[in-house]
């Protein structure tokens, strides 16, 4: 009789770690399900072979440092007018080429320098900024109400807005 009982508790035992280790299991293919298969880039989806600064202050010493001008882009996640401008701007060829030649921001957050915002915070909104550190509030966008706005289908008036940036780098030197 003592041989029986001893029997049943071994299979208890064994139940029970069995349960544990199912359990473990299960934590852990949740989590890598969570987490996104490439590491996420500073390039939230605008061009992930770019290269983008982390804030602000980086983008204007790197400017500054390298005579290249900034080109800071405010959008946000959620924003589908953001969403659809990011589609256009990562698979246009010309722009992603042509925007090897700045240094690149994007912020889903407002920054405290308000020459950032000299028409009001909205989103999506597209800012340039020469190395002398000069917040370029002539270029703009077609919209009189969002002067820095951008639509989908401006992506050639944004990439002309791109090369007057570089171009009157070069006639300012």
């Amino acid at each position: 009789a003592m041989e029986k009982s001893y029997v049943s508790m071994f299979l208890l035992l064994m139940a029970i770690s069995c349960a544990l280790a199912k359990d473990v299991g299960k934590k852990e293919t949740k989590e890598t399900t969570v987490k996104p298969k490439l590491p996420q880039t500073l390039s939230r989806g605008w061009g992930d072979q770019l290269i983008w600064t982390q804030t602000y202050e980086e983008a204007l010493y790197r400017s500054k440092n390298s005579n290249k001008p900034v080109m800071i882009i405010h959008h946000l996640d959620d924003c589908p007018h953001s969403q659809a401008l990011k589609k256009v701007f990562a698979e246009h060829k010309d722009i992603q080429k042509l925007a090897e030649k700045f240094i690149l921001l994007n912020l889903v957050y407002e920054t405290t320098d308000k020459n950032l915002s000299p028409d009001g915070q909205y989103v999506p909104r597209i800012l340039f900024i020469d190395p002398s550190l000069t917040v370029r509030a002539d270029i703009t966008g077609r919209y009189s109400n969002r002067l820095y706005a951008y639509e989908p289908t401006d992506a050639s008036l944004l990439y002309a807005n791109m090369q007057k940036a570089l171009k009157l780098l070069k006639t300012e030197l």
